[in-house]
């Protein structure tokens, strides 16, 4: 049923919602509702009859889905030492992420060229709203060319904002259509993408995804991508020639200060941490701080070291899978990806567990779409025809 024309493009909407809405819709209960009804409904229903790719799947990615699982019943444990006001929501949010990455393997099917085909609509659409953002901010808004660019809807902050640009750049210069009539749109988008990371004033973002296009050439090994790299160090080396003065007026935003009193923080409760959800302030440099503005110590806070070694153990894992089929178009972008998110993860993002947002995009996202490098693997050309037909 789930291979049903209907129902393919049931869940190619979900994945859009996904990546759009976050952008256009005009609230984050919208954003949810979107979600439910496009996303995980259509990945509980077809789940059944998609019950072979599933197996498929869960076997050939044990080493993610296994600590994975692991990381899901520590979790679920830590609820009860968590100071959350509200333990059933936070184990409810951990069945949305089970279903949302269920939803991958239901929607490829074997197919990974149907993933790349929506991811490439995908990034597109998101350049659009972009453009709009950056007309909005400066144009209507009156805003000096010298302020933090700000996206629509739950991009609207600059570091978020710049970490989900900054990734749609990365699978878009990866999964390059090969028509010329969209190739010159992929050439925009992917201008439009680079350049509201660099407005946005991110540098987490920025350091990201310059590195990331610089590397691109490690496992890409063609022309198309050192010229991409080399792209990159001339834009590079001319936004930090002109906007010097922006780059570093920030100094290092306190970054090093958190970093010493979170790990300060986890060495108080090394093995069960503070538990799932449990609120927190992390206090340096005379300032109370929301978060540890660092994933992986965000995790050590909230789940201690046994919660940490198997979040690096799925993350570490889904880079193994990508880099055994690294021959194939998928893989490239899954490697990009995770690439980009592993830095990003290092500069502001701290949230795992939460409903639906940007951070997804660097965690859970990248997660989802490596349940589907076993078909890679399977069928390498599948993905190429895509993108010649794209």
């Amino acid at each position: 049923m789930h291979e049903k024309r209907w129902a393919q493009t049931w869940m190619s909407i979900g994945l859009l919602w996904f990546l759009l809405a976050i952008a256009v819709a005009p609230t984050n209960k919208v954003y949810q509702q979107g979600m439910v009804a496009f996303l995980w409904l259509p990945a509980l229903v077809f789940a059944w009859s998609a019950r072979v790719q599933l197996t498929e799947a869960l076997y050939q990615h044990r080493w993610i889905y296994m600590p994975l699982l692991g990381l899901l019943v520590w979790s679920l444990i830590s609820l009860y030492w968590s100071n959350a006001q509200d333990t059933s929501r936070e184990a409810k949010r951990l069945l949305y992420i089970v279903v949302f990455l269920l939803f991958f393997p239901v929607f490829a099917s074997g197919r990974p060229d149907r993933v790349i085909r929506v991811m490439q609509w995908g990034g597109i659409g998101l350049a659009i709203a972009t453009v709009v953002a950056i007309a909005k901010f400066y144009g209507m808004a009156g805003n000096p060319w010298s302020a933090r660019a700000e996206g629509l809807g739950e991009l609207s902050h600059p570091i978020l904002g710049g970490y989900v640009i900054g990734l749609a750049a990365v699978w878009l210069a990866l999964w390059v259509p090969r028509t010329a009539s969209l190739q010159a749109l992929w050439v925009v988008a992917l201008a439009v993408l680079g350049a509201f990371v660099l407005l946005s004033q991110s540098r987490g973002a920025g350091l990201a995804l310059f590195f990331t296009l610089l590397a691109m050439p490690i496992w890409c090994r063609d022309r198309r991508s050192r010229v991409v790299a080399a792209t990159a160090l001339v834009v590079a080396f001319l936004a930090f020639w002109f906007f010097e003065s922006l780059v570093t007026a920030r100094g290092v935003s306190y970054r090093p200060q958190i970093l010493v009193a979170s790990l300060q923080m986890i060495a108080e409760h090394p093995w069960r941490g503070l538990g799932l959800g449990s609120d927190y302030k992390v206090f340096a440099s005379n300032t109370y701080f929301d978060h540890a503005h660092n994933l992986f110590s965000h995790i050590a806070i909230e789940l201690g070291v046994p919660g940490l070694l198997l979040w690096c153990a799925v993350w570490l894992a889904v880079l193994r899978e990508a880099w055994k089929v690294r021959e194939t178009l998928y893989a490239r972008g899954i490697i990009g990806m995770w690439l980009f998110s592993t830095l990003a993860m290092q500069f502001d993002a701290a949230s795992l567990s939460g409903t639906p947002r940007a951070e997804w995009f660097i965690s859970w996202l990248v997660v989802g779409l490596a349940g589907v490098l076993v078909w890679a693997r399977v069928n390498p050309g599948a993905c190429d025809k895509i993108s010649r037909s794209s």
